[in-house]
């Protein structure tokens, strides 16, 4: 906790040193609403994630409870930064594999979307090994990525979660990822995205930093970004790396350890993954 708070103040610290024209995209307006928008949404095939399934794969926040409590704080929090700032893109990434990111966006995003008056869109950009689809337990017509690079309509790569939240999800992995995240066509289809679903909130799952370069070219065009590293894997001296790298190409939201196992009853917390 220490570390996260740290990690906001010196975000904002950065930020208060930043003039508008160097403080990333341009993206921030929030568009205004109309009833189009409401029909584009309950086009988008719907699906449902059973007891079961969200209990295999650490779906923890379809409703509110003990086991919601993590993401929901990492709710509050995130939303009070970014409202404060007008962001509206957030990225989430890792220092290396198996930290879980995947399963924060996702949670972060049904967290997101209990609140009903706000609408979210989940992107797996993990072109390379992509997983929300296997956590949301799903499979689209087509992959995101066949969409970004052009081979696909936006709406066979969507599926919607309920009435507020959208997942833009990949069937199998990109053949040129690095190059495809970083194009100039990626970025419009991006802009596409946002332009016809005007989401309050759109969450990138990028891939990990130190095991590709995507980052680099696609961080500078999101708001904001999370950093999550795992406490059974991922070094001190990573996430300090990461941290700087995230730090010079947009704004850090903070950092999660996760997969942090305690148990601390008398604290009133009992959380076993998070």
């Amino acid at each position: 906790m220490e570390r996260l708070e740290a990690a906001l103040e010196k975000a904002r610290k950065e930020r208060q040193q930043t003039s508008p024209s160097d403080a990333g995209p341009a993206n921030t307006a929030r568009m205004p609403r109309n009833e189009p928008v409401d029909e584009t949404w309950a086009a988008v095939k719907e699906f449902k994630i059973t007891t079961r399934l969200a209990r295999n794969n650490r779906i923890t926040t379809l409703a509110q409870g003990r086991e919601s409590g993590p993401y929901d704080l990492l709710r509050t929090r995130a939303l009070r930064i970014m409202n404060d700032n007008g962001w509206h893109r957030l990225a989430i990434t890792s220092p290396n594999k198996s930290c879980g990111k995947t399963t924060v966006s996702t949670n972060l995003a049904i967290s997101l979307a209990r609140q009903s008056d706000l609408r979210i869109i989940a992107l797996d950009l993990d072109l390379r090994r992509p997983a929300m689809h296997k956590i949301i337990g799903q499979r689209t017509q087509h992959s995101l990525h066949e969409y970004l690079s052009g081979q696909a309509p936006m709406e066979d790569a969507f599926l919607r979660l309920g009435e507020n939240l959208i997942f833009g999800i990949n069937k199998s992995a990109a053949e040129n990822p690095s190059e495809l995240l970083q194009s100039r066509q990626a970025r419009l289809r991006i802009d596409e995205i946002q332009e016809k679903y005007q989401p309050d909130i759109l969450i990138f799952d990028l891939p990990p930093m130190l095991v590709s370069d995507e980052n680099v070219g696609f961080l500078p065009i999101v708001d904001t970004g999370l950093l999550v590293g795992a406490a059974d894997s991922t070094t001190i001296a990573q996430l300090d790396i990461c941290e700087k790298e995230l730090a010079e190409l947009t704004n850090v939201l903070g950092i999660i350890l996760n997969k942090c196992r305690f148990t601390d009853n008398e604290a009133g917390y009992d959380y076993d993954y998070y």
